[in-house]
């Protein structure tokens, strides 16, 4: 039987966020590329959390930004508020973080890639991988199709025998009620890769006609806003902002998800897949942390022509009267009426030790991978994973070295490498805490230090790069001025040298004995990097070396 068959350069399996980067990227170094989706209307779908960045998230999103992707180009143009965290503590970890409109922010990244160049949209399920001889050269449809490729990126996110669950009800469905991807999962384990199973979950979507705000705290945004895209004018994002809305549960609402946890499919055995610690369901908060009366509860919107709510942190797999009573015990949703229930879904993923650092697998060539699919969570460590696995498997056809970003230069290098070289048992998600280099890590620094690489691999434009020189040669010169040619830089640079020994590892400053743990060390580096903040102050400055040893 005749069958369609077209010939390619890279194919990516999946538009997710971590497909479109992917995609942009290969397609962007003028490679043909095809991106498959099950749905042309969920590329870069937002089927949890209404929002973009976030501690460290934040930071992978500007890093994102100054390689060259465009998640913080597409959120700077369709967010509704935008918020800069952490402001009480140090500049390290300050973290831009924005509400999307959902719908925009899909449509908006959708027509990029509709007008990119040597980018093609498909819709259509990836059932098989063609390898011989432990080599891709094509992907194989549900339809019969042949793609005959010379490198594919996986970015399935969490559609491999997705299966969503609330209560009794389970449905063997992606997110959002859409098709799951049924048939890939027995070519990759034909081809010796190994799976596993894991889960996330989703809160309850809230009519917004049915709460009650006068009992909530009002969250606003930043009066001033900053852009995620160094390349976006930050006047246009001086916009007419949404509001936020924090409420909480209380004791009514914990016991009566006690007494119903015979009936939680997360309690019950019915959900196999192992989620994520840092992002727990409401059932799991109140048995975990027992001893709390409360836990935060936020409601955001979903767009600004809905009236959908996103009930943020308050994640269940509950049954559905169950999850009616619960969030009528919340004040201001008392009469509160359910959208869309709330749901766990569990799928198909990998153990990310079997990638290089370069996102490829290592058992067979050509063939990388990104995102959920790699046991990450998140739109942007997902976003951040396309990137590296797109812009190398374009390397590789261009027979080029890949590029594998250090620890200590960014905190997508965090990210992969933790991914790549330690076992995980749930879904792995950003920290600051992860990166041993954060002072240095500054998400308002990401375009010194990673600008440079997005030009070398064709991602940046000549006249972007010109103008991170210049800004690199104009901090040189401030810094060469105002701190009587003391080298602050490479004063904190020696600090942390010191303060990265890992684990139990001790380590000492000259004059400092008694500072030997790897927290006391980076007390000391956060400290010094005070420095930076008195160039001017040549009294203090002394103060400070003296102390740590460094005069």
């Amino acid at each position: 039987m005749a069958v369609l068959e077209e010939t390619i350069d890279i194919a990516v399996i999946g538009a997710g966020h971590a497909g479109c980067e992917a995609a942009l990227a290969a397609a962007r170094m003028g490679l043909e590329t095809v991106v498959f989706t099950v749905s042309v209307d969920s590329i870069a779908m937002m089927p949890c959390n209404p929002n973009i960045g976030g501690t460290s998230k934040g930071h992978l999103v500007k890093e994102i930004d100054a390689l060259g992707g465009e998640m913080g180009k597409n959120i700077d143009k369709t967010f509704i508020q935008s918020k800069m965290l952490n402001q009480s503590k140090g500049p390290a970890v300050h973290s831009l973080r924005a509400q999307a409109d959902k719908r925009a922010y899909s449509q908006s990244m959708r027509e990029v890639l509709e007008n990119t160049d040597h980018l093609t949209i498909r819709q259509m399920e990836i059932a098989e991988l063609i390898v011989e001889d432990g080599v891709l050269t094509g992907v194989k449809a549900v339809s019969g199709a042949i793609y005959h490729c010379k490198a594919a990126v996986l970015c399935t996110g969490v559609y491999l025998n997705a299966r969503c669950i609330y209560g009794d009800v389970s449905t063997y469905t992606g997110p959002n009620g859409l098709q799951a991807a049924t048939h890939l999962t027995d070519s990759l384990k034909a081809n010796g890769v190994e799976m596993v199973r894991f889960k996330t979950g989703t809160p309850a979507r809230i009519d917004k006609r049915s709460i009650d705000f006068s009992k909530m705290e009002e969250q606003f945004g930043d009066e001033r806003v900053v852009p995620f895209s160094f390349s976006t004018d930050p006047e246009s994002v001086q916009i007419d902002q949404e509001s936020c809305w924090l409420t909480y549960t209380n004791e009514e609402t914990h016991k009566i998800i006690r007494e119903n946890l015979d009936r939680s499919p997360l309690y019950s055995g019915m959900i196999e897949g192992t989620g994520p610690r840092y992002c727990p369901s409401i059932e799991d908060k109140v048995v975990k942390f027992a001893d709390k009366n409360r836990h935060q509860v936020f409601l955001e919107p979903e767009g600004r022509y809905t009236n959908e709510m996103y009930v943020g942190g308050m994640s269940s797999s509950l049954p559905e009267d169950v999850q009616i009573a619960m969030y009528h015990t919340v004040p201001g949703l008392e009469h509160a009426k359910i959208v869309r229930n709330a749901y766990a879904i569990e799928y198909d993923c990998i153990d990310a030790r079997q990638l290089k650092p370069s996102l490829e697998f290592r058992n067979i060539s050509g063939l990388f991978s990104a995102g959920q699919f790699n046991g990450s969570s998140g739109y942007e460590e997902a976003a951040a994973q396309g990137l590296i696995a797109g812009i190398n498997a374009a390397r590789k056809l261009q027979g080029k070295e890949s590029l594998v970003l250090d620890r200590s230069e960014a905190y997508i290098g965090v990210l992969i490498d933790d991914l790549v070289t330690k076992e995980s048992h749930e879904p792995y998600r950003m920290m600051t805490s992860r990166a041993e280099y954060r002072l240095l890590l500054r998400q308002d620094n990401a375009d010194l230090r990673l600008t440079r690489h997005g030009y070398e691999v064709g991602l940046i434009p000549q006249e972007r790069y010109d103008y991170v020189v210049k800004k690199e040669q104009l901090i040189k010169q401030e810094v060469q001025s105002k701190g009587g040619g003391f080298d602050m830089c490479k004063a904190i640079k020696e600090m942390l040298r010191v303060s990265r020994q890992e684990g139990e590892q001790e380590g000492r400053l000259e004059g400092q004995d008694e500072m030997a743990t790897l927290s006391e060390k980076l007390i000391l580096a956060d400290r010094i990097s005070e420095l930076l903040k008195a160039s001017t102050d040549r009294e203090y400055r002394n103060k400070l070396l003296a102390e740590f040893g460094l005069a």
